[in-house]
């Protein structure tokens, strides 16, 4: 079996100089029915390894829980990669950033009101040692195999400084069976406080080469020089611009990197997509959720095929390192452009019953006191008395739509700090309904203990509202919704449902011009979140959960839509470049 070895001089594999050449893929980002596909391109590009975090949160979805059902099924994913000849850096945090939600923790951690993530704090290690004893009995066949080299943490560095929880996480590593090495990864700034004496310690950078590889070799003064995260592209975030990179400047610093002697990880090899609610966000003061997209102007575009940048990279890695002859694949079968109406309609407000119990308290209670990771929360209370009002929140995680008597009054948002209405209270005894929106956890920095709700106290000219019921709407499945035929336009929130023959699955994307905020499915999968500012126009479908025949789209339009159709299309829009 092969065994990587860290020497003064760099990698050995079975006793032999190695250079790791590798591409992120991160197998919870794509239909599981399509990795094969993306491991064989990773294989064709010149590749020797794919790199590949483990998302704590979907695979522990409750405490106790561990599944590896469908695309969590990483033994499946490992077996593809040995099958294509392919070496494997697992990441398996238990924090991985990735862009990802919560940066991968489970949000019932967030449960303990005062608990310190990413710390020495018995809750959270005795939560991640768990975790790590289910992970690596799972993937056990395929340590010092498949897999040969696992990822201490990961950038943290950016987050803290005690070497004690790096050691503890190392220990319950080997203790659970790791015995390849560990390495961890930073950002150049970052080298000192990240790593652990006795790991490798790697960087991250996407260019400034010669600095990057400078300021690794001053922290560690021999043994090999690796790029773990060599940022090719960069995500999109909404209301933002889709950020791209020139194929040619982004060959140009991976010649110098491995002209240097370095090993590499792409970043991203492919991208793939936040499909359901599985986006992260960042609030570096100003909360920025991130889009559903995830294509990241990698090598594979979203839907797997490969780019101008793939063949420029390809061209580089043959200076280095044997390039496999075998032609690579053009791109895949799109499906034909076609319009679907939507008109059948649930109405959100009328049958949240059927989609979650509610709870009663004094108080809004937030996500994570109702056992929910994803979705949104339904609030309710009456109005003690009518006439001009003014409703303000501690605290909004993360998006809120505010009804009185079922009608509208307005939207309060955390991006944009906005956590006051005024209205008119109809009569006394209205019902106030306050739906509100998880749009990410954070995945970066100190914000990470982000729970989700309404938070803190809500009140009504500033006298606070009790007699609250708190409704988990996780919306993992609509089977219980009741749907009518559209006899006109139907306000939000609404679900509207269409159906469209296909004769022969293939990738495609589904474009919802005309339509404000949302989420939309496919026979029950769901593609993502949709929101008119942008930038994407467009979600991507795979190929796989399409069928021949009658196909279900589903859409979530929390507000309103100027027309009652969505059109399924050949390729994407993922929107501007520039402003």
């Amino acid at each position: 079996m092969p065994r990587l070895e860290i020497a003064a001089d760099g990698f050995r594999l079975d006793d032999r100089p190695f250079r790791i050449v590798s591409g992120g893929l991160h197998y919870f980002r794509v239909h599981p029915e399509q990795w094969a596909d993306r491991l064989r391109k990773a294989r064709l590009l010149g590749l020797n390894t794919v790199e590949t975090y483990v998302p704590w949160n979907l695979h522990a979805p409750r405490p106790g829980a561990f599944e590896l059902d469908a695309g969590l099924d990483l033994p499946r994913f490992l077996d593809l990669a040995a099958a294509e000849g392919l070496h494997v850096l697992l990441r398996p945090g238990p924090y991985i950033c990735a862009e990802w939600e919560g940066g991968g923790m489970p949000s019932w951690l967030l449960a303990d009101h005062d608990i310190e993530l990413r710390s020495l704090d018995p809750r959270f290690t005795a939560a991640v040692d768990h975790y790590l004893e289910a992970l690596l009995e799972a993937v056990r066949p395929h340590l010092d195999t498949t897999v040969i080299a696992v990822q201490l943490e990961n950038e943290y560095g950016a987050y803290g400084n005690d070497p004690r929880y790096l050691a503890e996480l190392a220990g319950l590593l080997r203790r659970h069976g790791v015995e390849v090495p560990l390495f961890t990864c930073d950002q150049p700034a970052d080298l000192g406080r990240g790593g652990l004496d006795g790991v490798l310690r790697t960087a991250n950078f996407g260019s400034r080469v010669e600095a990057g590889l400078t300021e690794l070799r001053r922290h560690q003064p021999e043994g090999p020089l690796m790029c773990t995260e060599f940022w090719i592209g960069w995500f999109d975030r909404w209301g933002g611009t889709h950020v791209v990179r020139d194929p040619e400047n982004a060959a140009a610093d991976l010649d110098q990197l491995l002209a240097a002697g370095a090993s590499v990880n792409i970043y991203m090899f492919h991208g793939g997509t936040n499909f359901g609610f599985t986006n992260g966000a960042n609030d570096k003061g100003v909360y920025r959720p991130t889009a559903t997209s995830y294509d990241y102007d990698a090598l594979l575009d979203e839907a797997g095929d490969p780019t101008s940048k793939y063949e420029a990279f390809r061209r580089v890695i043959a200076k280095y390192e044997p390039v496999p002859e075998e032609e690579v694949p053009p791109p895949g079968a799109k499906l034909a452009p076609v319009r679907v109406e939507l008109a059948e309609h649930a109405a959100l407000l009328g049958q949240a019953h059927r989609l979650g119990e509610a709870v009663a308290a004094g108080a809004p209670r937030s996500m994570e006191e109702l056992g929910q990771s994803f979705g949104f929360v339904l609030y309710e209370t009456l109005l003690p008395t009518a006439g001009p009002a003014v409703l303000r929140a501690d605290q909004v995680r993360d998006r809120a739509q505010v009804f009185v008597d079922g009608q509208p009054v307005g939207v309060l948002e955390r991006e944009g700090r906005e956590l006051a209405l005024a209205f008119t209270v109809p009569r006394p005894g209205a019902r106030l309904t306050v739906l509100v929106e998880n749009q990410g956890r954070v995945n970066y920095g100190r914000a990470i203990h982000d729970r989700k709700g309404l938070l803190g106290e809500v009140r009504l000219n500033e006298q606070p509202l009790t007699g609250w019921s708190s409704r988990p709407l996780p919306l993992d499945t609509l089977d219980a919704l009741e749907f009518t035929r559209a006899a006109g336009p139907a306000p939000g929130p609404v679900f509207r449902r269409g159906r469209v023959e296909i004769a022969r699955p293939a990738d495609g994307y589904l474009a919802l011009g005309g339509w404000t905020k949302g989420l939309a499915w496919i026979n029950g999968f769901a593609l993502g979140r949709y929101w008119s500012r942008g930038p994407q126009t467009t979600l991507y479908v795979p190929a796989p959960v399409l069928r021949p025949g009658r196909n279900e789209i589903t859409v979530l339009e929390l507000h309103a839509a100027t027309t009652a159709w969505v059109e399924l299309r050949d390729r994407p829009d993922l929107g501007p470049t520039e402003d």
